[in-house]
């Protein structure tokens, strides 16, 4: 995937994980994007990583793997953030 689409596709999985885990986030709006945009290289890498096949295009597989890593990571922010 180009990195234009890997920030699209993590811009709209963080915005989704946000919706699936609300509560409040140490870092805001836009730390959640950039987990989001984490979560999906984060998902992308899990999920080769366990045989569920590379991560190539945007479609809906690969938004639900990136939304499954975003969610993985803003949970683990929020457990390990700082707080305030």
């Amino acid at each position: 995937m180009s990195i234009i689409t890997w920030i699209i596709v993590g811009l709209m999985a963080g915005a989704i994980a946000k919706a699936i885990h609300p509560g409040k986030d140490p870092g805001g709006f836009f730390v959640t994007m950039l987990i989001g945009i984490a979560g999906a290289v984060v998902g992308g890498f899990i999920s080769q990583a366990l045989g569920f096949g590379a991560v190539d295009g945007f479609n809906i597989s690969s938004l639900f793997i990136a939304i499954l890593g975003a969610v993985l990571l803003l949970f683990l922010y929020r457990k390990f953030g700082s707080k305030s």
